[in-house]
């Protein structure tokens, strides 16, 4: 079958079911049972989505037909998939292991993923053991990861989620995360650390990155104002570079010693699991970090050998294109109910609309079919006060994830497991409530307007038995497969990134007139607040001297 053919076959066949309301789907037993799909300590139920047992037939011959399988092959095999930029896309090698061959220009890379994971283990000792010291002698106690985008977002959401498992330590210590471009975050930040005691990692795969090394500057001139020391003394005691460039962090300062390098190969939205997770292995220790990346390898594992029609990626990555591009709904709530999921939201927002907002094919023809929805979340009850208002009874068609552990608090008291419950009973009732509508209420037909709910909302239910390293690794990875899966099928390329690059590249040339204050040959509209800025600068200086004479 050809894909034209497999797509117009699920076109026909969503004209039959668009008409079926969930209230009808869900008293069918035998089709919720069909549709749950375990692995691992991992449960998918796609039984409040809007379809039946054929339309994963159908979504399945579409997966055929685009040659996801040999795709797959070719993206664990270390094939050039990133085609705009030549390069392979090897993150499931980061959690692969130690015996796996994989070559690319002319040796193992797991190697090189072993060599690096060894130095992060005797970073991670030489710290909680208290023996990396500050300018004044005294050890280490405040991490500040310094990074942006996936160098912040991975590492801060996996510390957030893991944060019950944190390694035992000489002293206990703090983590925080800057990323903030304007300074804002590190300013406020500075004021209340010791600059004795607080080390900077610095998260930069090319090590040019302007927010980071801006950041980075100003941690340097903090520290030397404090201690009066040189940077060279300062640059061993205080900073860790992480990076795809050595050459670069041996340019900004950072010596050899203080580096943990990742190859060119690891896209920063995938980079949790390579050095730029640092910060997770120092706060869960190289054990917990390792559990991390043995659940995402389980899942690549799952990904790799089993049956579409029993693979957790693959299901839910046809359940979303099915929902996409033919029922028409084009935007996706990711909502967890466990508050240590507060930053997962925000990071697949990156993973999936960096990866698939794409509007050309592979060979740059313009996409005939919508591609990524529109991602937002956030933590079940914050949303259920903000916008589950419009999720029941607003204008827009919404597919939500709702994320959720069945234990927690086994060692804690009976308070804090009476709140776990409250968390559970409030996830299943929004789902149940968005999938019927007013038909969970008695009498509801006599209701007012404004008092119905149309229901048929579709959702994904993500069910682990527990949040653990293990757990939330096999989680993550089967969010990127599902990006890679709906990738294939769209035919477009989830691993570059033009589109960021591009703002990267205009920002430059703008900061260039904002500091010689000059209106450069930009739009009107541009030069106009350029102006503007000019302008208000100038007269808060002229205040500033009339004041000071």
């Amino acid at each position: 079958m050809t894909t034209e053919n497999a797509w117009r076959r699920l076109s026909e066949h969503a004209e039959e079911v668009k008409s079926l309301h969930l209230k009808e789907l869900l008293k069918d037993e035998a089709r919720i049972d069909s549709l749950k799909h375990r692995h691992d300590h991992l449960l998918l139920d796609f039984s409040k989505q809007r379809i039946v047992p054929e339309t994963f037939k159908r979504l399945a011959q579409l997966a055929e037909a685009s040659d996801l399988t040999k795709h797959i092959e070719r993206l664990f095999e270390g094939d050039i998939v990133n085609q705009s930029e030549q390069r392979p896309a090897l993150h499931t090698a980061l959690r692969a292991p130690k015996s796996t061959q994989i070559e690319y220009e002319g040796r193992n890379v797991i190697d090189e993923v072993y060599e690096s994971l060894g130095r992060m283990d005797e970073i991670v000792t030489q710290i909680h053991a208290g023996q990396w010291r500050g300018f004044s002698g005294e050890p280490i106690t405040t991490i500040v990861n310094i990074g942006v985008g996936g160098s912040d977002l991975g590492p801060m959401m996996a510390c957030k989620a893991l944060a019950e498992f944190r390694a035992p330590t000489e002293q206990k210590l703090e983590f925080i995360f800057v990323s903030s471009m304007d300074g804002s975050q590190l300013a406020e930040v500075l004021d209340h650390l010791n600059p004795a005691n607080t080390l900077f990692i610095l998260a930069s795969k090319s090590f040019t990155t302007i927010d980071t090394l801006a950041n980075g500057a100003t941690a340097r001139e903090w520290l030397c104002n404090a201690s009066g020391l040189d940077d060279a003394l300062l640059m061993k005691r205080h900073f860790i570079g992480v990076t795809a460039v050595p050459d670069k962090a041996n340019e900004w300062g950072i010596p050899c010693e203080n580096q943990l390098h990742f190859a060119q190969w690891v896209g920063g939205r995938y980079s949790l699991w390579s050095a730029i997770g640092l910060p997770i292995a120092l706060k869960i220790g190289m054990t917990g970090f390792r559990q991390l990346l043995d659940g995402a390898h389980s899942m690549d594992q799952h990904f790799r050998h089993t049956p579409f029609e029993r693979n957790l990626p693959v299901l839910l990555a046809l359940t979303e294109i099915w929902n996409i591009n033919f029922l028409d709904i084009h935007a996706h709530a990711i909502l967890p109910y466990d508050g240590r999921l507060a930053h997962l939201p925000a990071y697949l927002e990156q993973l999936e609309m960096e990866s698939n907002g794409k509007s050309v094919t592979q060979s740059g023809e313009p996409v005939t079919r919508r591609t990524c929805p529109v991602l937002w979340g956030e933590v079940g009850p914050n949303a259920q006060h903000a916008f589950y208002q419009l999720l029941h009874q607003g204008t827009e068609r919404v597919m939500c994830d709702f994320i959720l552990p069945a234990r927690r608090y086994d060692d804690h008291s009976d308070e804090l497991k009476k709140q776990h419950r409250l968390a559970l009973a409030n996830c299943l009732a929004q789902s149940r409530t968005l999938a019927l509508g007013d038909d969970v209420i008695k009498h509801a037909e006599n209701a007012p307007a404004h008092k119905r709910y149309p229901g048929n909302q579709p959702s994904t239910t993500f069910l682990l038995d527990e949040l653990n390293p293990y757990n939330f690794g096999a989680l993550i990875a089967l969010y990127e497969h599902k990006v890679y899966t709906q990738a294939v099928i769209w035919n477009i390329n989830p691993f570059d990134q033009w589109g960021v690059e591009l703002g990267k590249v205009m920002a430059n040339e703008l900061l260039e007139s904002i500091e010689n204050q000059e209106t450069g040959n930009f739009d009107g509209a541009t030069n106009a607040l350029l102006t503007e800025i000019h302008a208000l600068n100038q007269f808060c200086q002229y205040k500033d001297q009339d004041t000071t004479s």
